[in-house]
Formats: structure tokens, C-alpha cells, sequence
């Protein structure tokens, strides 16, 4: 049995910002504060928070959509991968970061009740708030 939720936040960076952040090594690493390695190709495989998440890259639409499969190191080995959708909107001057999270193990909230924003949403608000303030200087 599975679950899935969608979560927003804004981001203030342009949605092209975003995407290649998120599908760069160094950019997702600094986003984040976990030490990733991703690609800006769809089929290649990625790691994110020290190896905690692992997964591939389904679908892009450049500064638009990321489609990924997620696993992590909390889920069994019965468990089948699942995946997050990733939508990036642009609203004024930031943009709407949607993640639809889907075939999430059952039992496992926590992604949803903290996880993406403690350990996504937190630190790229401080990291992309932090690049437009110096940029401004």
C-alpha cells in the first residue's frame, strides 16, 4: 500500500534557477546543504543528502518539470521506488515550487509532515534568498 501528497512553496529564483539547480551536483549540494550528485539527463541516475535518496531521472521539461524516482535508505527492500514530480511556476518576482510525491510507502509521513521542508524547502529559501540579496548589492 501506498500514499502520495503535493506540497508548494515559493521560491524566491526564476524557475529556470530552480531546475538547473536541482539537476546540477554542485547546485542541488548547495540548495540543500547535503551532498548530492545529479545530471541534467533524463535516464541517469542521482543521489541526494549524503546518499539517502537515490533514484533516476524520468522526464524534463527545461524550467518547467522534473520527473524523478525516489528512493530511500528508510524504505524496505520490497519497497518499489517512488516518484516526485517536481512543477515550477512563475509567480511575480519568485517562483512556485510544487513537488507531487507519489508510491510513498505506507506508514512513511514524514516526507510529508516535515521532511520536504526541513530538508528541501528551509534551506532553498535560504539559499536563493541569500543569491538574490548579494546579487543586489
Amino acid at each position: 500500500m501506498t500514499y502520495e501528497f503535493t506540497l508548494t512553496v515559493r521560491l524566491a529564483a526564476t524557475a529556470q534557477e530552480i531546475f538547473d539547480a536541482w539537476l546540477s551536483s554542485d547546485g542541488h549540494t548547495a540548495m540543500t546543504g547535503g551532498v548530492a550528485h545529479a545530471s541534467p539527463h533524463v535516464g541517469d541516475a542521482f543521489d541526494a543528502w549524503d546518499g539517502y535518496i537515490t533514484g533516476k531521472t524520468v522526464a524534463l521539461d527545461p524550467g518547467r518539470r522534473i520527473v524523478q524516482t525516489w528512493q530511500t535508505r528508510h524504505f524496505s527492500p520490497d519497497d518499489a521506488d517512488s516518484s516526485i514530480e517536481i512543477t515550477l511556476e512563475p509567480d511575480a518576482d519568485s517562483t512556485l515550487l510544487t513537488p507531487h510525491h507519489s508510491k510513498v510507502p505506507a506508514g512513511q509521513t514524514s516526507y510529508q509532515e516535515s521532511g520536504w521542508r526541513q530538508h528541501y524547502f528551509e534551506p532553498m529559501q535560504r539559499r536563493f534568498d541569500w543569491l538574490h540579496s548579494t546579487a543586489a548589492i
